[in-house]
């Protein structure tokens, strides 16, 4: 938790909840499936929403479908018939309107807890009665109300309404709350710049606490919100700053040489680099020109040509005396641009190898020795180069390809096993500006936002499976014209738990069946190295005309004459592993087709995909829906990036203040590099807490 502690302060914040008053072990137990095992860890774990029960409201005045909070007095009593505990519990009260009814399914004990004459204050929502067609509050939250009793938590005000696991119920959890609330958040120290907390208008740290959880009012509980959400944006944006900084202090390499190699490459091409391609390849070529380390990102959506440009700063590593490494997510990928950058400097003389952890060890022993006595001048691999017994001579550039899939821990790893080597990482998933602030604040940015000319629009379709006739009558018919077609299948093969069509199975009877004129391959991630080389090779020499595929063909495949892509069970997909699917086609002259059928009854989320899709082919905005259904937790794995969570912070809601929280964090580096003033000592502390060492402060400044 981002807190200055001291004295008793961080010992009390260090409480087990287990000691706290009313938990003990078997709650505590209940609390720890939710992440919360100490008053520190209780404090932070904010509420998921408000809901406002200070204004009573007569019942009549309340429709079904409204909810609202009402007072009465309890007028009669009928409890489940003897033997039917599910059969619902009815309460009648009479309050200045008239009489109302509650009901309670399986909760007896309602019946016991209640008595003729009390005053209570009920919170829930109206609706009708299936036997009566009455109005009645169902189900609702209540709270006898006494003469001698004090303010309640649970009515009465803006009550706080939290996440829960099962077997936690939201009376005790606010109860738990209250009290830790109550006994600890005026221990919790002031961290933040009296400065930043004035400009930006900022609750202090105890009073934060004590709005967001038992707020006195809606705009109360906002303010406090406001507080913990700049705190959780201002705290990665100064590790990510903090980070940058460093990596800029640092001697790096500079890597200038005449140009020959890539000159060659350029020549060498069958078409010209676009203006975009230029431009980045301008910045890349800067950077590592300079004597400090190259962190940057290179974003581009399918088929903008992040390849030949990072083919490109690879061979300019190489032409300057340097080893350097692309590092891939899977080994079908590694494999893919093995072939491809194989195909671009094998004229030119430049030695390539392989690394994956699937390798053979003799294989393997080979490309770890051409690496480490400097054979090798450029390693293709995945997470096989990480490992520790993989050496390398003289290492100059690291290219990290579909970024989002490592984590930055890894990016770093990457780059110790060089003298600070320059680093380019890229990602054919646009990624909305928020995310990119947030993952990859500590890289500049180049962004590839321009297609090769003669790229056609992609017409999309989703249509389900009573369409399947029409679908492959018009597959043959793009056939007959003598174009070649992918068809996507989720699963390799049939298991019995699965409903998918399956690659394998289905290659056969399309062979067989629907497009027996024409040669059918097969193509899957358990094929070898040679025998999905051979396929794909095949596919690109026409021998083969519709190639059934997994998600193998996700990435790295160019056939500019196949213009139709058929995605079986679309609904299953990720979004966007359904762009770069989509992205295999519309790169020859023809008009190209993209069909997804969906089985079943797609969930919402589902449909959503499938109709942003038909929708757009922008990939920013595919990246922008994709955050919207996904949730930013689960957009890039931010749990798996090395990067602390948030707490009250949303990407999708709070994007404007992360720019604020940014620009400040920022300009709060520039003035103190290594957080030495004496003004900003509990900050340096709260930071090496929240990043959990991963920043490595010591060493700023």
């Amino acid at each position: 938790m981002p807190v200055s502690l001291e004295g008793r302060s961080a010992s009390a914040l260090d409480t087990p909840l287990q000691y706290v008053k009313g938990v003990g072990p078997q709650r505590a137990q209940l609390l720890d499936r939710r992440g919360l095992q100490t008053v520190r860890d209780a404090l932070d774990a904010f509420p998921r929403d408000y809901q406002d029960r200070r204004t009573l409201v007569p019942f009549h005045r309340l429709r079904p479908g409204d909810v609202g909070v009402v007072g009465g007095t309890v007028f009669g009593i009928a409890p489940p018939p003897r033997g039917r505990s599910r059969a619902p519990t009815f309460v009648t009260f009479r309050d200045g309107s008239g009489y109302f009814t509650a009901r309670w399914f399986n909760q007896p004990y309602v019946a016991q807890k209640l008595r003729r004459g009390q005053r209570a204050v009920l919170y829930g929502k109206v609706t009708l009665d299936e036997r009566t067609r009455r109005p009645l509050l169902d189900s609702p939250e209540f709270e006898v109300v006494e003469d001698e009793d004090g303010p309640s938590i649970h009515m009465g005000r803006v009550v706080p309404v939290y996440p829960l696991t099962e077997g936690l119920t939201q009376r005790p959890m606010r109860a738990l709350l209250h009290r830790v609330v109550e006994g600890y958040a005026d221990q919790v120290a002031e961290w933040l710049p009296e400065r930043l907390r004035r400009e930006r208008t900022l609750l202090p740290a105890a009073p934060a606490y004590r709005a967001i959880h038992f707020p006195e009012s809606l705009e109360a509980a906002a303010a406090a919100r406001h507080r913990f959400v700049y705190e959780d944006f201002f705290l990665l944006e100064l590790g990510l700053a903090l980070r940058r900084r460093r990596q800029g202090v640092r001697p790096g390499l500079t890597i200038a040489p005449p140009g020959a190699l890539v000159a060659r490459l350029r020549a060498s091409l069958p078409f010209r680099l676009t203006s975009a391609q230029e431009r980045v390849w301008d910045e890349i070529r800067a950077d590592l020109a300079r004597p400090t380390p190259m962190s940057r990102l290179l974003q581009g959506d399918v088929g903008s040509g992040k390849t030949i440009v990072a083919v490109m700063a690879l061979l300019n590593a190489v032409e300057a005396g340097y080893q350097a490494v692309l590092m891939a997510p899977t080994e079908i990928l590694a494999e893919q641009h093995l072939v491809t950058i194989r195909a671009l400097v094998d004229p030119l003389g430049v030695p390539v190898v392989l690394l994956t952890a699937g390798q053979k060890g003799r294989e393997r022993e080979a490309a770890r020795a051409a690496l480490r006595q400097g054979r090798a001048a450029i390693a293709v691999g995945t997470h096989a180069l990480l490992q520790g017994d993989v050496e390398l001579d003289r290492l100059g550039l690291a290219v990290v390809d579909e970024q989002h899939r490592f984590g930055v821990l890894q990016r770093a790893t990457l780059r110790e096993k060089g003298e600070h080597p320059d680093v380019l990482v890229m990602t054919a998933t646009p990624i909305p500006r928020t995310l990119a602030l947030t993952l990859y604040g500590d890289l500049d940015v180049s962004v590839l936002d321009e297609l090769p000319p003669g790229r056609q629009p992609i017409v999309t379709r989703w249509r389900d499976e009573t369409k399947r006739g029409e679908i492959y009558e018009f597959i043959r018919g793009q056939l007959r014209e003598g174009r070649q077609a992918y068809v996507v299948y989720p699963l390799v093969e049939e298991t019995e738990a699965s409903d998918l069509r399956a690659a394998t199975e289905m290659a056969e009877r399309l062979r067989t069946e629907v497009f027996r004129d024409w040669p059918v391959g097969l193509i899957h991630g358990r094929l070898g190295y040679e025998a999905k080389e051979s396929v794909m090779q095949a596919f690109k020499g026409g021998a083969i005309a519709v190639l059934v595929a997994t998600t193998v063909i996700e990435v790295g495949i160019d056939v500019a004459n196949a213009s139709l892509m058929l995605i079986e069970h679309a609904e299953r997909f990720g979004l966007a592993q359904l762009h770069q699917l989509r992205g295999r086609v519309g790169r020859g002259p023809a008009r190209s087709y993209c069909i997804l059928v969906a089985g079943g009854h797609p969930s919402e989320d589902a449909r959503r995909r499938l109709e942003a899709m038909q929708a757009t082919q922008d990939g920013f905005r595919i990246a922008e829906v994709d955050l919207e259904i996904r949730g930013p937790g689960e957009f890039f794995g931010t749990r798996q990036s090395g990067l602390p969570e948030f707490r009250a912070a949303d990407l999708l809601r709070d994007g404007r203040l992360l720019e604020v929280a940014r620009r400040d964090a920022l300009a709060l580096v520039e003035r103190d590099p290594g957080l030495r003033l004496p003004e900003h000592r509990a900050l340096r502390d709260v930071m090496a807490a929240r990043w959990r060492g991963r920043l490595d402060l010591a060493a700023i400044g």
